[in-house]
């Protein structure tokens, strides 16, 4: 019997056509879903973070039930990110795509690969507003609401571009 685990994963990119890089993502992502398990957020744009000139990101949240192991996920992850182009050149730097384990269930997971929660989530708005899209009633592993950590600064920043 297969053990089925609910995730969440955030997608990001602002190279090569980002809205067809997370589409191309979602197709692969329902690849790793368990029958018809896959949600998808609305996409946003947003500017990008840290120092480096780049132009703003297509943002989105992913869940979805998998059987897979958190490091399997987080290498079938990786998988689509180089099929799809993405070379790591430069911390914060611009990609073709960015795929982020959030949660996996409500485990709380430390590994040299892997930290989950994703260590930022609580602060980003491409993160938090997506993921509320398509699970606004979700309670994060350390008890706290997620609709709890949505200002309405949050929900400005934001500009949503495709449902």
């Amino acid at each position: 019997m297969t053990v089925a685990i609910q995730v969440y994963v955030a997608l990001g990119a602002n190279l090569a056509n980002p809205t067809l890089q997370l589409d191309d993502a979602v197709s692969a992502l329902g690849a790793l879903a368990i029958g018809d398990s896959l949600r998808v957020s609305g996409y946003y744009a947003s500017k990008p973070m840290g120092e480096v000139l780049q132009p703003d990101y297509v943002n989105a949240v992913a869940g979805f039930e998998t059987a897979l192991t958190p490091i399997e996920l987080l290498d079938a992850l990786q998988g689509i990110e180089q099929q799809q182009g993405r070379v790591r050149l430069q911390h914060w730097g611009p990609r073709t795509l960015d795929l982020d384990i959030l949660l996996y269930g409500q485990q709380q997971i430390s590994l040299p690969r892997l930290t989950v929660p994703h260590y930022g989530m609580k602060q980003r708005s491409f993160v938090l507003i997506p993921l509320a899209d398509i699970a606004p009633t979700l309670t994060l592993p350390c008890n706290t609401s997620l609709e709890s950590l949505i200002s309405v600064t949050m929900r400005d920043e934001l500009q949503k571009l495709i449902e």
